[in-house]
């Protein structure tokens, strides 16, 4: 990946009827990157993707493509391609017809779009299907035509909106492979729209965070897991446990009836501060050999590990581990400093 930019949003804020959808988003995104964008449904994920495209205008701020204003430039003269949901393939045409629609316009030479065809159905494993009319497809062979139909115009930038929804699990997991690795051997940028947290840590180089129409963080997917900013970020991506503390000093926190010894420091004395601990960060250890105790209440067989409720002092804590503990047993917990993650309580 190299870390020349190719899009920049600046200052971008959108408004539907006297609604903010988007608060003053300020984003770039570099050549041959994967970016998701990860947030609930009205986060403003897809506006910011149709602004990009050029189908939304922003009411204030602009958009640059390689350091040029292409704010007012119309979507078809952007160096962008889109990829919606429902897959607006044309139903009067075979496979190999609606790959082709965008060169054909465009007057390409015709043994020039049979190659460029043949390369693209190669490409996302439908060599054999051209003549095949596109209702007789799955839904996976439906999308990745529509895949091919948008890379075949070679755009600079790649968008996807939520372009696995409509597909089932299986089916959706496989794709998202065969995704990342179509954008690595084309190595052009991927800005993918997602409100599956798995979806996003599973493709992404860079994960940007959304709520509400305001960026929340931007980040790699290990430290968007393993350092969210803010109670949203860590509950939104996976699973936390969030607890009420009080920060008594640096790199001392209270919460549970215990003091913790933690990595963060900054905040100011016995300021009260959300904590957040990932269920497999929380250690059952035996009887009386623990930092605090609990009884379980509850045990789930999740086929890689167990999901437990732990309950001590007023908390209920959710436990993953390998190892399970029956219900109504008491058990220690031990909580390790490098496991415990500060926030400052949003106002």
């Amino acid at each position: 990946m190299t870390n020349q930019e190719i899009i920049r949003l600046v200052d971008v804020s959108k408004t539907f009827d006297d609604t903010p959808v988007l608060n003053n988003i300020n984003l770039y995104i570099r050549r041959n990157e994967f970016v998701t964008l990860l947030g609930p449904s009205g986060c403003g994920k897809t506006t910011t993707l149709r602004i990009i495209g050029g189908f939304e205008d922003p009411t204030t701020g602009k958009v640059l493509f390689e350091g040029q204003d292409i704010t007012d430039v119309p979507p078809y003269k952007r160096k962008v391609n889109t990829v919606f949901q429902k897959y607006a393939l044309f139903p009067h045409m075979n496979v190999a017809e609606n790959i082709a629609f965008g060169l054909n316009i465009k007057k390409i030479d015709k043994k020039l779009i049979k190659e460029k065809v043949e390369n693209m159905l190669n490409l996302v494993n439908l060599k054999g299907f051209e003549n095949r009319s596109v209702d007789s497809l799955s839904g996976g062979q439906q999308q990745r035509v529509a895949i091919a139909r948008a890379l075949v115009n070679e755009p600079d930038v790649l968008l996807l909106d939520e372009p696995l929804g409509a597909l089932d699990l299986k089916l959706r997991k496989g794709m998202q492979i065969e995704l990342k690795n179509i954008q690595k051997k084309l190595g052009i940028t991927f800005i993918y729209v997602t409100h599956d947290q798995e979806e996003a840590l599973t493709m992404s180089d860079t994960i940007v965070v959304m709520n509400e129409g305001v960026i929340q963080q931007i980040g790699t997917p290990i430290d968007i897991y393993n350092e969210p900013k803010n109670a949203f970020v860590a509950d939104f991506i996976g699973e936390s446990n969030i607890i009420d503390g009080v920060m008594i000093e640096d790199y001392m926190v209270e919460f549970a009836n215990y003091r913790f010894k933690c990595l963060d420091s900054g905040f100011d004395p016995n300021e009260k501060v959300d904590v957040v601990v990932r269920p497999e960060d929380v250690k059952l250890v035996p009887k009386g050999q623990g930092m605090i105790e609990g009884r379980v209440l509850s045990v789930l067989f999740k086929g890689v590990h167990y999901e437990m409720l732990v309950q001590s002092n007023g908390i209920k804590w959710l436990v993953h581990s390998t190892l399970m503990e029956p219900v109504d047993s008491i058990v220690g917990i031990n909580i390790l400093p490098d496991d415990i993650h500060i926030m400052k309580k949003v106002r």
